[in-house]
């Protein structure tokens, strides 16, 4: 066991591919060369936002598996002897995509792949066009540097998520993130909104004595004429597992932001806390039911 210093990396992203990989990939040396041994990007990070709508034009964004993606990564991941989270669009087949993170260990091999599981349809965020839910489950990636759980935006919504990741063994939680407000709720509605997303994953990070960080994104992405289009927030955090803020983006800048993880402080946090130890696992049974009528 040693400690280790995990790092998300908070960016503007557009429609050009060629330019979102060279741009992250120079993101993640900046941040490999500030100390990261751990590092992030945001959700689906080679393209636009494009589930502001449903078009059959955008699948032609997604890549097979071990291709542009992991050969560019891995090859960096061993280079600089960081691990790597690299959100990407999964094209499995015709016809079954997936919103899915390559997991890739310091020597350039993959240390796990996670496929979206929990996939949202809300006004602007047609994902369920695209996404078909993730079949691999919650997984815990033991790597070179630690043990590293990924899940993926709307993940973060749900604690069973979370819980399951950390009984795995994760030592930290990456939510690679893609949110933000529409520009018209804005004013009413978005320090609830926002305020929101901070609380439930600072839950998880106390509920789970974890460390939590999300990546999100940055700017107004309004590539669809006639539409406000999306203003993502950014406000990438890094938790601990008491739920304390270790560091934190603005809401519009690009950025790196950094944060050591103490595994000495989890398990103090753990044994004082022992929230594992005293789960009542004989009476959840009706956890795995819809609804209990």
């Amino acid at each position: 066991m040693k400690n280790y210093t995990i790092a998300v990396i908070q960016l503007n992203l557009n429609d050009i591919a060629e330019n979102n990989l060279k741009k992250c990939l120079n993101w993640v040396r900046k941040a490999a060369n500030q100390g990261a041994e751990v590092i992030c990007l945001p959700e689906l990070y080679s393209s636009h936002y494009f589930c502001q709508s449903e078009d059959t034009d955008n699948f032609a964004l997604a890549e097979p598996l071990y291709s542009t993606s992991f050969i560019a990564f891995s090859k960096l991941a061993k280079e600089l002897g960081v691990v790597i989270v690299v959100p990407f669009f999964e094209k499995r087949m015709a016809g079954i995509y997936h919103n899915s993170a390559y997991i890739i260990d310091t020597d350039g091999t993959e240390a796990g792949l996670y496929r979206k599981m929990h996939i949202p349809d809300d006004p602007h965020f047609y994902e369920k066009f695209y996404f078909t839910p993730g079949d691999l489950g919650f997984k815990n990636n033991k790597t070179k540097k630690g043990n590293i759980g990924t899940l993926i935006c709307w993940d973060q919504w749900y604690p069973e998520a979370a819980r399951l990741t950390a009984l795995k063994g994760s030592e930290v939680l990456f939510y690679p993130t893609a949110i933000g407000w529409h520009p018209q709720e804005k004013e009413q509605y978005g320090e609830n909104q926002y305020g929101a997303w901070m609380n439930v994953m600072k839950g998880h990070a106390v509920a789970n004595g974890v460390y939590v960080a999300a990546a999100n994104r940055i700017g107004l992405e309004q590539y669809i004429p006639g539409t406000a289009g999306i203003q993502f927030w950014g406000a990438s955090f890094i938790a601990g597992p008491q739920g304390e803020i270790l560091a934190q983006a603005s809401h519009d800048q690009e950025e790196i932001i950094m944060a050591k993880v103490d595994l000495d402080l989890q398990e103090n946090v753990r044994q004082n806390w022992p929230f594992f130890r005293d789960r009542r696992i004989d009476a959840f049974g009706d956890i795995t039911k819809r609804a209990i009528d």
